[in-house]
């Protein structure tokens, strides 16, 4: 047999087992054992691993900025947990500046509500929001679009998620919805501890979870470390005088509320706070411990701080960092392909 035919033997060989090791690898949406039900329909958008893969592109298209240059992939970085790490606001477009700090894609199944101020309702909705704003992509659906459209690898890859070539927004939104919705953050220390798998937590660490019990779970519950409501947390009103959940409802005692963010992967989602004006964790616990500003609508469990001893300050901090997740900063199947 001549070499050529060994060539093309091998590489059909190495082409199916390729496929073998990516379809096995693909396992849909799978809830983690220490989570609740979540709360997206999928009912109304099947993932399937076409869908995904189309999802997983189209969140690293640059395309669907006016000039070509921004994706979501660049103000949502995976090693960071898919924030802008080291932004204190989004950077997009231009290099103009955003008004908040670009929260992390994690765990949106869980979530009903989006964007710091919960302006939107429908993760399938949500990226409408970046694509057209103004300091973000600046660009309109219609022409992204017409962009993909320009290009037969979408055709395909749309035909093989959807059942034909047409591109259009609701395909696009699910697609994009798809890949986001498996950005799971599940395989911290903390959640093989609550699983009862792998080490347990150390002295320090343990500590600190007992300290976090007492003083931060009315707002960041577990396990998914957020209750995902709206409060004031007494710091003060930022340069923009952003008014969060109030610029959405109108309500009064809406104003100066932001919603609460999950603490997983802290790590490495500096800066924090919704402008991004706290650059380490130790400034964030000494803002709790010592800085409460009485802002308009502060929430009540925040009027007198929360006291907090410098032993007490570092086990937390211990406690925290066991909330990383390495396994989600690394996947291979969240990456650009």
């Amino acid at each position: 047999m001549n070499s050529k035919i060994w060539m093309t033997i091998l590489s059909l060989f190495t082409l199916v087992a390729c496929s073998k090791e990516v379809l096995e690898r693909f396992g849909g949406f799978l809830q983690p054992a220490n989570f609740p039900a979540p709360v997206y329909r999928f009912r109304d958008n099947k993932i399937s691993q076409a869908g995904f893969e189309l999802g997983r592109k189209l969140f690293y298209e640059p395309r669907f900025s006016r000039n070509n240059t921004v994706s979501c992939g660049s103000c949502h970085i995976q090693s960071a947990a898919f924030t802008q790490h080291g932004h204190e606001v989004s950077h997009g477009i231009d290099d103009r500046l955003g008004r908040r700090n670009s929260p992390p894609i994690m765990n949106l199944a869980w979530m009903n509500t989006f964007m710091w101020d919960g302006g939107v309702f429908d993760l399938d909705l949500q990226p409408i929001v970046p694509i057209t704003a103004h300091e973000e992509m600046d660009e309109t659906i219609e022409n992204a679009l017409a962009k993909l459209r320009t290009l037969p690898a979408y055709a395909a890859m749309y035909k093989k998620a959807f059942g034909d070539t047409a591109i259009n927004t609701t395909r696009t939104m699910k697609a994009l919805s798809q890949f986001m919705l498996l950005c799971i953050s599940s395989n911290s220390k903390y959640d093989s501890v609550q699983r009862n798998q792998g080490p347990r937590f150390s002295d320090a660490e343990q500590r600190g979870y007992i300290f976090f019990q007492a003083n931060c779970t009315a707002c960041h519950r577990e396990p998914l470390i957020t209750d995902y409501s709206f409060r004031n947390n007494g710091i003060a009103t930022g340069i923009n005088n952003d008014q969060g959940r109030y610029e959405v409802t109108l309500n009064e005692t809406d104003r100066y509320k932001f919603k609460v963010p999950s603490l997983r992967n802290l790590s490495h989602t500096a800066p924090y706070m919704h402008d991004g004006r706290f650059i380490t964790l130790d400034a964030v616990l000494d803002h709790y411990r010592s800085g409460i500003r009485q802002t308009p609508n502060l929430d009540p469990l925040l009027a007198n701080g929360i006291a907090m001893t410098d032993a007490q300050k570092a086990d937390l901090l211990q406690f925290l960092n066991t909330l990383n997740d390495p396994t989600f900063l690394r996947d291979s199947k969240l990456s650009e392909q």
